[in-house]
């Protein structure tokens, strides 16, 4: 990951070089629930990045670079190359329930996006995303449709969406394999789902450059990977509180 990140600090300071752009800055606490039995809530620092240029963008953790597009006064589209972190998994220690299974390891997936945008807020979204680390050693697929609307000083970014995670994905995150079977934790082997997903982003303005920034995401996930032995919440709940820094470069 330190590599993409130099590789797009590079290509933004090239960009930048031909004419001003926005970019805003940030940092602050990720938290992610578990679904499994006994784990606790993920917490970790999170960099938070927003930049778009047509050429390379920047969505929080995810870059990309597009290869194809067109932007008009109204509208916008674009296909790109992208690639973004996967917080899921698990260590045996985590919980005394998963002791004796073998670690479910977090991943890097990328692969290829459509992206279209209407006057500078409605949205649609479509990737198709490969595992990059060869964890679960699959693809996925995500389809995101969302706005921008205005509250007072509040800005908010509602989103939903569609994530098809097939066989090998939910089996390796969710699955129990036969070497890891006990008498209360029985072999399972899941189908792929549909996990669904809403979320929305929130900002208020300190300063003319500084704002409090809010993620609050809440996603479903296949009926598949509930019904696993390992498995006791339906929903995965996550969010970001941060403090982003805004200005021309």
């Amino acid at each position: 990951m330190k590599y993409i990140l130099v590789l797009m600090l590079l290509v933004f300071n090239l960009a930048a070089q031909q004419s001003k752009q926005k970019i805003t800055l940030g940092a602050g606490p990720y938290f992610q629930s578990e679904p499994y039995k006994g784990a606790s809530t993920l917490i970790l620092p999170s960099p938070v990045i927003f930049f778009d240029n047509s050429i390379v963008y920047a969505r929080w953790s995810r870059f990309g670079v597009y290869f194809l597009g067109d932007k008009k006064e109204d509208y916008s589209w674009g296909f790109s190359l992208t690639v973004q972190p996967r917080t899921l998994g698990y260590k045996s220690s985590d919980s005394s329930y998963l002791q004796g299974m073998q670690d479910r390891d977090s991943t890097l997936e990328g692969g290829l996006a459509f992206s279209a945008k209407y006057k500078d807020s409605s949205y649609i979204e479509v990737m198709l995303l490969g595992d990059m680390l060869h964890k679960y050693n699959s693809w996925i697929s995500k389809v995101e449709v969302g706005d921008e609307f205005k509250a007072g000083n509040f800005t908010f970014y509602p989103s939903v969406m569609a994530l098809y995670q097939p066989r090998k994905f939910v089996d390796y995150y969710y699955g129990v394999k036969n070497s890891e079977a006990t008498l209360d934790r029985p072999a399972y082997a899941p189908n792929g789902g549909f996990e669904f997903g809403v979320q929305t982003y929130i900002s208020y303005p300190l300063t003319k450059k500084l704002s409090a920034l809010f993620n609050i995401r809440a996603d479903r996930i296949p009926n598949s990977a509930y019904n696993s032995p390992l498995v006791n919440n339906r929903f995965i709940y996550s969010g970001l509180a941060s403090v982003i820094y805004t200005f021309k470069y």
